[in-house]
Formats: C-alpha cells, structure tokens, sequence
C-alpha cells in the first residue's frame, strides 16, 4: 500500500510540475508578445525621427516631423496593440477564415465573398485622393514594420492568439484599410433585414396589424403599399430560418445596426460662450473593443479622438477649434431584389429588356483540415447575388428565383476614406461639410462643432427611386422591373442640413431626421423613437449647458419608455389586489406592482424595478404576438414600445392583439398583462431567486465583451472575455442593448463604445473613454484598464498638450529612419 501511495504521490507531483511548467511556457511565450512602449526602433519608410508618446491611459500621441510619417506612426502603434484583431478583421473582409478556423466559418466566406467586400475596395483604391493615399499608403508602411519587428525580435507572434494559428501574416495594403471601413458598414447596416422581417411579417398578418407590430416613427404617414403575397403569391405563410451560422459577420439585424448619440450646443446654449459637443457611437462589444484612442499630430491642426484599429483616421473627435461626431442616418441605402431565373437557363434572370446572363465567377474557399471549396459567385445587374441563409432571404424567396443586393457600400468609386481622412483637416463647419462630400457608406448624421457654431450634416450616398416603385424599399421587389430599380443617387447638397440658429442646439439619437413622401423621404426604417424624447427633455431643462451636463445627459439611465408604458398597462392592475399569503402568486404580484409603483423608471444596476419592469414587458409581448406569429414570434426578442402603447390604447383597434385566438374566451389586454406579470415574477423567481426586492438588474444587464475567437474556451474565457454589471438599458440614452434571448436575454451587449465630451471653451479640459481598454493582449494591463471607469460613467482627459502626455506617460516609443534605407 506504502508503495502504491508513494507511486501516486510521485505521479501526482509530476503532473502538477508538468502542468506548472506548461503554464510558465504559455506565459512566458504569450507575454512575448507584449510590446516595449519605451523601445527604440530603427525603421524603414520614414523621412525623420517618430516619438509615440503613451499617457497614463495608454492613449499614444503620435508626433512627427511630416503627415506622412505621423500616419507611419499610427499604423505601427495600431500594430503594437490590436494586430490580431486588425488580421482577424481582414480575414473576414477578404472571405479567408476558412483558412484558419475550418468549415465553421465557411458561411461567412461565402457571404463576403457574394458580396464582394473586399473587390470593391479594391477597386475603390483608384477612387481615393492623392492626400489620402498619402495616408493609406503611410499607415500601412508602419504597420508592417512592425510585423517586421516582431518577426525579427522574436516577439511571440505578435499576439498570443496568432500562436493558435499559422504563423504566416501577410503585410498590410491600402486595400485592407477600405475593406475595414466597407466591413465597418455591413456592421451598421439592417436595412435588409428590415425587408426580411418585414416581408415575412406581412406573409402572416394583414397590414392593419403590420402596422401595429412594424411600427412606422411617429410622423408622416404611409402611403399603401403593396402586399408581400400579391407580389410573390406562390410563397407559404412561413418558412423556417436557416440553421446557418455566420461567424465574426452576422448581418445585423434591428436593434443592432447602427446606433448611436451625438448633440452639440452654439454658444447661446453654453454657459462657458463657445460650443459644447457630445457623442457616443454604439457597437456590438467586443474585446478588445473596435474603438482605439490617439492624438495625431498633422500639418493642419493636431487632431484626438477615436480611431479604429486599421484605418488610417480619427473617426470621431476634435481638434482645438473644430469637432465632430456621428451617429447612423439610417439612409434607405440597401435593397433587396427578387430575380427571377429563365426556366430554360438557369445562369439568365428576367430584366426588363428580357433575360440577361448573370455575371459569374469562380473563387476558390481554402479550408484548414478540408478539401478548397469553389463557390460560383453571381451578379444581377442590381447586385450580388445572396448566398442561402444570409439576412435570411430565403424564407421571403420564391421557387425558381434568387435574391440580389444593392447596396451603396459596394461601390467600386466609394471615397469614404478619402472623405474621413479630409475632415481631420478641416478647420470650420463649412469645411467639415465639403470634406464629407465624398462619403459613400456607411450614411451617417455628422455633427460638426466649431468654437461658435453647431451644425448637423446627413452624408452617404441616397438612392433615388422611382415614384411607382411596388415596395418602396421596404420589402424586397421584383427585380426585372424597371420602376423597381435604382434611378441614380440623391445630390448630395439636397441631403439635409440643420443649423443651430434658432434653437442653438442640434442632435440625434437615430430617431427619423426628416419628415418627407416617398420618394424623398430618408428611410421608413429608424434606430430610435424612444430615446429621443429623454434627450429632447434634458435639453429644454436647461438654458444653458455645461460640459459637466452634457456628461450627465450621456450617462443618463432613465427611461422613457418605463415611464410611459408602466401607467398605460399596469392602469388597471395597481393596488386592486387582495391580501395574500407571503410567497403565493398574489403577494408577488402585489410586492412588484408596488415596487414599480415607487420607481421613477431609473434603469440602475443596483435596483430591481428595471428588472421587474423588462421581464414582465417582454412576457407581455411574446403573450401578445406569439398565437398571431407562431414560430416568427422569435424574431421580435426586444420590446417595441410603440406596440405596446398601440395595443394598450387600442389604436387603429390594435387591442385585438390582446385576445388569444386559439382561446374560446375573449381575453382583454389587463387579463394578458396581469398573466405576462406572473409569467415575469416566475421568471425572476426561477433565475434570481424569489425575493423581488433583493433582486438586481447589474446582475442580469452584465455587459459582456466577447473575445471574438477565445470568447467560449474553457478557463482561457475567464481571462480574456470582460464582464461588468450595468445600468441603464434598450432605450435609456445611456444605451445598454439587451441580448433578446439565450440565458441571459438581458446581458448588455451592444452599447456606447466611445463616449467623448468636447468642450471649445476650453479644449484640454475635454474627456473621452473607451469600454475596455487600449491593448488587444489578455496579459496587459492595459487591456481592461478603462472598463471600470466606463462602468461608471467617468472619463480620462483628452487633452493635446503634450507636456501633460509624457507626464508619468506609459512609456515613449521612438522611430528612426533605417540608414539603409
């Protein structure tokens, strides 16, 4: 027995020696990879000496002698602190993860690929001005000295994810910097799911209804459009999704396309006599985050901000007289076309001028561990043609006919980054204006502040359509008929500016900008209605504003839609219950109804109403739609506050939706909200335990920042994924999207990324924040080290003196030109 214990004991240490040194090993290998912010590197490419100075947030100055040197500088410091994420974004612009991760990311491929992200960047090289070439070309000098770097220093790959993978890296391109920009647009873009849904709705449900659960924004009405059915009367009430996936590029849907807030003061409205600028840009979460801070030092003014690991720009920020913002137009800039195929040849599809052949071309898919696959990609002459799952499209398609994209983004001329680029040179509002007239996608309301005026400024490239167009843009249309098609784009001088002369302040929190008739209007399809009417209220609370307040209004977790639909459904439901006994259904009900009935509809982590109150409205929707919409029911996962007060006040006979038609009963809408807030406390009780008032919305709101390729591995997930408790939610300003489904329907997963407060009165004294941190690599501390500062609504200064950037500075990383270049 002695012996079989020692033999244990011996096996035993040797496997805890062995797994301690194989710890040591991928430690020591993966901190290689972490780069000397105080190191000096000799460099080819560079016409004089480059200093990257890093301040105690991290946030690198960039100094240099020439515009073109200082650009060198931001692609190698981009580099030093996101080159994985920057690859992992190219290999999923150009269709290539399939290289890497194998046949589950074979669907994504096969979508860029379709849809040719990566070609019409390249074509839109040529497109670009010669000063942004400059730039482009530049940048990605320095981001391949430091591949250079780290391959002839033996830096760990670079990062510790590349050790997972092939080692080989290919060198950046001006390409790969457009390709990140058009992929930045697909994250923004959901017009084309709104067709889906839309069309899919309207196959279940007359219009009446439609109109009900596919609400339009408050304002203009709509003129009748045609029926899904009696445009493609061979499709079924409803076809299931499909069960594909689409790893790092699921097409957006609602509401994660393109969000955001931005508003600006004049000096009338600024207790300090010069403008006052806000913004924050929402994207999904991710980490390392998609936003990376720095301060440029150019030829036409130094310039801070919020840039993105891979393009050669601050996207959004300020320079000491002049700033910027931006937040999603929501342009109507994607349609869907139904082809239908010749019967007789199934590579031609009815035009109006009879059938034509698609364009086709062949493109070989390389797969880890499998066989190439070639895909045979297609075009129409209103676009690429969708591969099978995508935006789910095939449940609105036709036998024998195919689905066609037009998109703006795909534009083989797009000088997006050629306008991106521009702005940071100018000077004035009406600089800001004339440098963004060559913004192509994605559309965006573009704020401009200059130290005594405020402007808005609505960019990207609009379609114009055709006044007998069957569907308006708004569910996919025939594509063989000529009305149907594009006629062309809008000018961009028509696309509308807002000044702050009368009311000295300008803003938009995505909610609908103009109020036209098709065909002039903007869109049908807005990111906000409800949001807006907070902002609207802060903003007329005041006279005057402060930076101190516009930080306030960023942070602000009340909400609207709390404070509007709690007294519309519960109105019949408040104290009118009977005494009950501790525990049973009744007391529940009771205890939450009296909580909800003391809250001002603050959604903070620390409280259990927001909880309470998002619980039993999401119960109250799926009991209102789910015997209506079946299966599609599923689809709808986040709350439609405009639904709910159609159904609660029974306008145009929406309350209809409150009786179960599978029911003998008549059900009225107080018996379904009194279920769906039983449904909410069983919930609660099942998740959280069934003490209502210890319950907190933190715990269920966490805002989770996902390692895009590491983010579901065991024990490495709990290193590299950064969780934190939130407030706010859907539509507080300080917005917390909500999953929708899964086991945390709640966790915060897309949200304000950035936040920026600009104050021209006194520059230096304005502040920005990131959601997590300005390193990419799990092991620096400066991969997280923002996250609790953005969890609580506070800031790091965003100044451009330099003196205060080499002050207790991280470090200072200084480039020389090589003597034997």
């Amino acid at each position: 027995m002695a012996r079989i214990f020692s033999i244990l004991l011996k096996l035993v240490t040797g496997l805890v020696i062995v797994t301690l040194l194989g710890g040591w090993l991928a430690y020591w290998l993966a901190s290689r990879s972490l780069p000397d912010y105080n190191a000096t590197h000799e460099v080819a490419g560079i016409t004089a000496p480059v200093e990257i100075v890093r301040d105690t947030a991290n946030v690198p100055h960039i100094f240099g002698t020439t515009d073109a040197d200082v650009f060198y500088g931001m692609g190698f410091a981009h580099a030093q602190d996101r080159l994985f994420q920057m690859m992992l974004m190219r290999r999923t612009a150009q269709g290539k993860l399939s290289e890497v991760f194998g046949d589950t990311t074979l669907p994504t491929d096969s979508l860029m690929r379709r849809l040719g992200i990566y070609a019409a960047a390249d074509a839109s090289v040529a497109a670009q001005t010669p000063d942004a070439m400059v730039a482009l070309e530049a940048y990605a000098r320095g981001v391949n000295a430091w591949i250079t770097a780290v391959n002839t220093g033996a830096m760990g790959r670079g990062a510790p994810e590349f050790f997972m993978f092939p080692a080989q890296i290919s060198y950046w391109r001006p390409v790969d910097s457009i390709a990140l920009m058009k992929l930045v647009a697909f994250q923004l873009s959901d017009q084309a799911s709104s067709e889906v849904l839309r069309a899919r709705t309207s196959l279940m449900i007359g219009p009446e209804r439609l109109r009900d659960i596919l609400p339009d924004a408050p304002g203009t009405g709509t003129a009748l459009l045609s029926e899904y059915a009696s445009l493609f009367p061979t499709l079924p009430a409803y076809t299931p999704n499909s069960d594909i996936t689409f790893a790092f590029a699921t097409p957006p849907t609602s509401p994660f396309g393109g969000a955001s807030n931005v508003w600006a003061a004049a000096p009338k409205r600024s207790t300090s006599g010069a403008a006052l600028m806000a913004n924050d840009p929402h994207l999904n979460f991710s980490a390392p985050g998609a936003w990376y801070l720095a301060r440029l030092q150019l030829s036409t003014g130094d310039v801070i901000g919020a840039s993105i690991a891979g393009i050669p720009a601050i996207v959004a920020g300020r320079k000491d007289t002049f700033g910027w913002g931006i937040t999603s137009a929501y342009i109507d800039d994607a349609d869907l076309y139904v082809e239908r195929l010749n019967p007789a040849n199934p590579n031609e599809v009815e035009t109006p001028n009879g059938y034509k052949a698609m364009r086709t071309q062949p493109s070989i898919v390389r797969i880890k561990d499998a066989p190439p696959v070639t895909l045979e990609l297609q075009w129409t002459d209103n676009g690429p043609v969708l591969p099978a799952g995508a935006y789910n499209a095939n449940t609105v398609t036709p036998p024998n006919h195919v689905m066609a994209l037009s998109w703006t983004a795909l534009a083989p001329d797009d000088t997006s980054m050629s306008a991106v680029i521009a702005l940071m040179r100018a000077d004035t509002i009406a600089d800001g204006v004339e440098a963004a007239r060559g913004f192509v996608a994605p559309a965006l309301n573009l704020t401009l502040a200059q130290h005594d005026s405020v402007a808005l400024k609505v960019i990207g490239r609009a379609p114009k359509r055709d006044a007998q167009h069957q569907s308006q843009g708004r569910i996919p249309s025939p594509g063989w008929i000529a009305t149907n098609r594009w006629q062309g784009w809008r000018d961009y001088d028509a696309l509308p500016l807002f000044e702050s002369d009368r009311t000295g302040i300008v803003g938009n929190t995505n909610n609908k900008t103009v109020e036209a008739a098709f065909p002039d209007h903007l869109s049908y399809h807005w990111g906000d209605t409800q949001r807006i009417q907070r902002w609207r209220r802060l903003m007329q609370s005041r006279e005057v504003h402060t930076r101190d307040s516009f930080i306030e209004v960023q942070n602000d977790i009340v909400s609207y839609s709390a404070r509007s639909l709690l007294p519309l459904v519960g109105a019949d439901l408040w104290f009118t219950g009977e005494a009950a006994l501790d525990g049973t259904p009744e007391a529940q009900r009771q205890k939450a109804l009296t909580l909800l009935a003391e809250w001002n509809g603050e959604m903070n982590e620390h409280m259990p109403e927001p909880l309470i109150y998002y619980a039993w409205m999401r119960e109250l929707q799926n009991r209102l739609i789910r015997d209506d919409l079946g299966p599609l029911s599923h689809a709808f996962n986040h709350v439609e506050p405009i639904f709910i007060e159609r159904v609660f006040r029974d306008i145009g006979g929406a309350s209809k939706w409150c009786d179960v038609l599978q029911s003998a009963a008549i059900e009225t809408c107080n018996d379904i909200a009194r279920l769906s807030l039983d449904d909410a406390i069983l919930w609660i009780e099942q998740t959280y335990g069934s003490a209502l008032e210890s319950v907190r919305w933190g715990d269920a709101h966490m805002a989770i920042h996902k390692h895009p390729v590491l983010g579901e591995v065991p024990f490495l997930k709990w290193i590299v994924n950064i969780r934190q408790t939130t407030s706010g939610g859907d539509n507080t300003l300080m917005r917390g999207v909500t999953a929708g489904d899964g086991p945390m329907p709640f966790a915060n997963v897309h949200g304000a990324a950035y936040r920026g407060v600009y104050d021209f009165a006194d520059p230096d004294s304005s502040v920005f924040i990131t959601a997590t941190g300005q390193s990419g690599h799990p092991l620096s501390r400066h991969y997280d080290d923002l996250g609790e500062l953005w969890r609580r609504g506070e800031y790091v200064p965003m100044s451009l003196d330099p003196e205060l950037a080499r002050a207790a500075g991280v470090g200072i990383t200084h480039l020389t030109p090589s003597t034997a270049q």
